[in-house]
């Protein structure tokens, strides 16, 4: 199947991802443009978990303030060259993962974060609710208690409020496919009054 010029560029408008790499996946899924994207998003788990050893010596300090002031959040988004940092799309990256802290109020970034006090607490809440289920079953259903309650809590395992599809985990994934760096997360901070 021929890969036209038009079916690359409506790939790279959606994903924003190289030309060579649209190409590749749409060549890939024979044209099939839901399967290249499906593709792609595979593709930036595997092209994120290589580059996890690189140094991270740059990124941003972004904000995002709440119409009417009463809640805003700043982030540091950091990448390895001065070079992404000054790009607007990886600024624009920062803006909307600063708007998901503000708009969802995440207390971790990822889930070793928790302290044994936070899931020791959790754990005793929930304790009472599978008491009355089989004991077998009692421990995977306290787990998954445990995991659905601290999920909205977990920034980077928090659904993108712009694209419920994606989670934070997968932004930053298709960040770091995108400018071809190691993209991380380093603090976060939420105020509101």
């Amino acid at each position: 199947m021929q890969i036209t010029t038009e079916q690359v560029k409506e790939l790279r408008d959606k994903t924003g991802i190289s030309v060579m790499q649209c190409k590749k996946a749409l060549e890939e899924a024979g044209g099939d443009m839901e399967k290249a994207v499906i593709l792609l998003s595979k593709q930036s788990k595997q092209i994120a978990e290589k580059k996890s050893g690189r140094n991270l010596g740059s990124g941003i300090v972004k904000s995002y303030i709440h119409t009417g002031g009463s809640a805003g959040s700043m982030i540091e988004l950091l990448c390895e060259t001065d070079f992404v940092a000054k790009n607007e799309d990886f600024q624009a990256l920062a803006y909307d993962i600063a708007m998901q802290i503000t708009a969802t109020a995440p207390l971790f970034l990822k889930k070793e974060e928790i302290s044994e006090e936070a899931r020791a607490k959790a754990i005793e809440v929930f304790q009472t609710e599978v008491a009355d289920k089989p004991e077998e079953m009692q421990a995977k259903i306290l787990e998954g208690k445990l995991d659905a309650h601290f999920k909205s809590k977990i920034l980077l395992e928090q659904e993108f409020i712009k694209d419920p599809s994606k989670t934070i985990a997968t932004l930053i994934q298709e960040g770091t496919q995108k400018f071809g760096e190691k993209i991380e997360i380093g603090n976060f901070v939420r105020f509101s009054i």
